[in-house]
This record gives C-alpha cells, structure tokens and sequence, in this order.
C-alpha cells in the first residue's frame, strides 16, 4: 500500500503527521509506504514571515528539512509533471533526470498556489515572490545588504500589510500598492481591526496607495496602472494566488484552477485536496474556507484521518472545522487578532499570535529557538532609521 503526498507544505506535513500517528505498526513493518514529492527538501514555516523579514529571527528557524519533520516517509526532491487519475499514477522528474512514474494507492495534492508573477512585465525578472523555496529568507538576505533602499510591495491583503511594515520596521521606505479601496478585504467583518492596521502602518511611515495595481517592474521601478511610477531597488508581489495546476486533474477543477473536494476533501476515490489549491467548502456555510495556514493544517489533518479510516476499511468522515482566528503583526508587541469573533488588538493581539504559530511548528527546538531570537531582539537596542516613502512620479502627459 502506498500514499503519495505531492509538496512539502502545511497539508502534506499535517497529512503525514496525523496517518503515520494511526498507522505507525503499517509503515514499520513495510506493509504502508507513504512518499512525498517535493521541489524544495524543506518545509517553509510562513508565519514569522514578518519576523523573519524585519530580523528579528534567523532563517533557519523557519526551514524545517521534510527528512526530519516526516522520518518514516521517503522523500523524493522532484516535480510532479502530471496525474493519471484512472490509473493511479504520478509522473515526476528529480533535476534533470529521466521522467520516472509512481503509482499509488492514494494521493494527497497539496502543490498550493503561488504568485501570478508572468502577468505583470518584468516582476519575474526584476522583481521577489513568497511561496516559492527559500525565497522569504532571500529576500531578508537582501534587505540586508540595501539598507534604506526603497521598496514596493505590490498587493494589500493581510500577506501585503504584515510584509510591507515588516520591511518598513527594518528601515527601509517602504509604498503599499493595493488595486482595491481599501487594505485587507478578506477582513472586512472587522472594520476595527482593519483601521488598526492602517494606523499601524501610518506609524511605521508605510505609504499606501489604494485603486491601482502594478504594470510593470524595471531594474529601479514600480510602474502602475495609472501611468505614474514608483522609484524602486526591490518590488516584493502579495498579488494573490494562483494554484498550482498538475495535469491530469482538470476535470475536477474550479473557474479559479482549484481542484474541487467533496464533503471528506476527496477530489475522486483516492486522490484527496486542501490548502491554497483547493476549493474546501466550509461545513456550515459551504463557502469556500480561507486560503491561508490555518486552514491548510487542518485540511491535512483531515486527509490524513480519513486515510487511516479508509486503509482499516472504513469510510471517511465529512471535514468538520469550522475555524478559529486570524492574526497580523505590525513590529515586536505590536498586532491584530481575532479570536472566534472578538477582536485584540497591541500586545495581547500579538502575544496570542506568537502563541498560536509556536504550537504549529513542526519542530519544538526550532519553536524554542524563535523564543531566544525574540527575546534577544527585545533587550538588543535599537537604532531608528529616518526615511520616508518616495513619491510617484507622474504619468507623462
């Protein structure tokens, strides 16, 4: 019996988790085998993406290696090329090698999304995404090395707010581009939080422009769709998300390129999905879930119980959670949180944040090493960077 697991992320890590817990006497004695195909041989903890960016921890704090985080699975670092559904198999390529085929006996996709960075000239050239292997810890590794350099990012949901004061808290005069009215619409059921936040990024001197949206990105700037553009050494893309699209599994896709899950987060009989590429239902109002962290944990969860159920015979159980928070945060102490509807804000915001991702990390040593970071980071003084935002340069007439 084989479970294939494809990426290296929150649900294949939870997946792995929750099925090896249940079926720890299987993989040892070799009648289970659970292999997971990945781009990057590490999984990438997002949540102190703000902490990691403004330097407040070390890279290797959020870098767990999959070998590590799931020992009783065999991981193959490749790219998954394509699905055949009907006949339960993965094709994948490891570097440049031969094309190899896998079959298997169930299959978690859990691939994600990433940037649009093709559909806006010259940001995959010139420009930094997020999702993609270590580039949140290249990204700080640049900061680094340009300090007080103007930056643009590009994108004003919360990923695009926590970035942007994140790189403004390090000193650098930093614009937040949103091509919407106003910041963070995927909080729009707290008004109060959100208007925290735009304090928040007053204070750290962010400069938000609201109603356009990136164009273009050159060697030195920000072009935006008004005409006017943004002098710039680094443009950083919070756009949005697309998924990760494998073929073979077109038919059970979304408008939007998600793949569709049922009630128990099966695609079809034994290829199952959650996370950033999948459209999860939730299981009061049928809604498709948020695609965020949370939600990707305790998707995989789910796939990996109803793994188990189904390799002990039994049939899977409908996806029951129905969510618990969101946090954000704007410098050390400092945040906004949301906890079954009531709203925190300052430090207990930020201390419920910390908290929460210190009990998802996947390696306690690592959990312990942030605290240590942090700490250190709250007695180390700090010297304050005087910038200010640049200012567009107007579209020509």
């Amino acid at each position: 019996m084989r479970v294939v697991m494809l990426g290296g992320g929150y649900v294949t890590l939870h997946a792995y988790a929750t099925l090896a817990r249940r079926t720890a006497p299987l993989l040892r004695n070799g009648e289970l085998e659970i292999v997971v195909i990945s781009a990057d041989t590490a999984h990438r903890f997002h949540g102190f993406t703000g902490e990691l960016v403004a330097g407040m921890i070390g890279r290797d704090r959020v870098a767990t290696p999959l070998a590590e985080a799931m020992p009783l699975a065999r991981i193959v670092e490749g790219v998954a090329l394509s699905i055949d559904a009907a006949g339960q198999t993965v094709s994948y390529r490891r570097g440049e090698g031969a094309v190899e085929t896998l079959r298997y006996d169930h299959l978690v996709v859990g691939t994600g999304a990433r940037e649009p960075v093709s559909e806006v000239s010259g940001l995959s050239e010139y420009g930094r995404a997020l999702r993609g292997p270590d580039e949140i810890a290249a990204l700080a590794d640049h900061l680094a090395t340009a300090p007080g350099s103007p930056v643009v990012v590009a994108g004003g949901g919360i990923a695009g707010v926590e970035l942007a004061a994140a790189i403004a808290d390090r000193g650098h005069p930093t614009t937040l581009v949103h091509s919407g009215d106003r910041i963070i619409p995927e909080w729009s059921d707290q008004p109060g939080l959100v208007a925290r936040a735009a304090a928040e990024l007053d204070r750290l001197g962010v400069r938000v422009i609201t109603g356009v949206r990136l164009t273009e990105v050159t060697a030195t700037a920000a072009v935006l769709s008004d005409g006017s553009s943004l002098p710039a050494a680094t443009v950083v893309a919070a756009t949005g998300q697309r998924p990760v699209r494998i073929p073979g599994l077109d038919p059970w896709r979304d408008e939007r390129g998600r793949l569709l899950t049922q009630p128990t987060l099966a695609v079809r009989y034994g290829v199952w999905a959650a996370g950033d590429g999948a459209r999860v239902g939730h299981p009061v109002t049928g809604e498709p879930v948020p695609a965020n962290a949370l939600w990707a944990m305790k998707g995989g969860d789910h796939i990996g119980r109803a793994i188990a159920r189904r390799l002990d015979g039994r049939s899977a159980r409908r996806f029951a959670y129905r969510g618990l928070g969101r946090a954000a945060s704007f410098g050390f102490g400092r945040g906004i949180s949301e906890l079954y509807g009531v709203p925190f804000t300052g430090a207990i915001a930020w201390m419920l944040r910390l908290v929460f991702f210190l009990r998802f990390m996947p390696s306690p040593a690592r959990a312990a090493g942030i605290v240590a970071d942090l700490s250190r980071f709250a007695f180390t003084p700090r010297v304050p960077v005087a910038a200010s935002a640049p200012e567009p340069v107007p579209a020509l007439p």
